[in-house]
């Protein structure tokens, strides 16, 4: 994993920043959550509630060469708990949530 810090500007473009930029933005942008979805989904008759969320994480997951992976996608609950993808771009995250988001609701009620 790198030591690089990202923002998005108001564009929804990533800018790599220093640590205090990343921190201050960090604090008080209310553009870290690009999407979240609540349901439920039934599994052998029982009930479940699912999340699917993608977020700016703003610092670096790449293990390894590649593009930085600064954007999630991840499952919370129902048979794809856990389940998570990891993007370089804005675009590329809101994709890849509307892929988590039908994946959850294979068993959707």
């Amino acid at each position: 994993m790198s030591n690089q810090h990202y923002i998005l500007d108001k564009d929804k473009k990533v800018v790599l920043v220093d640590r205090m930029t990343w921190a201050k933005w960090f604090e008080t942008s209310k553009g870290r959550i690009l999407k979240q979805d609540f349901f439920e989904v039934s599994v052998s008759g029982l009930k479940a509630e699912v999340q699917v969320s993608t977020v700016f994480l703003g610092l670096d997951h790449q293990w390894g060469d590649g593009p930085p992976l600064i954007f999630e996608t991840m499952i919370f609950g129902g048979p794809k708990n856990q389940y998570q993808d990891r993007y370089s771009t804005y675009e590329e995250a809101l994709a890849g949530h509307e892929k988590a988001l039908k994946l959850a609701k294979k068993h959707s009620i």
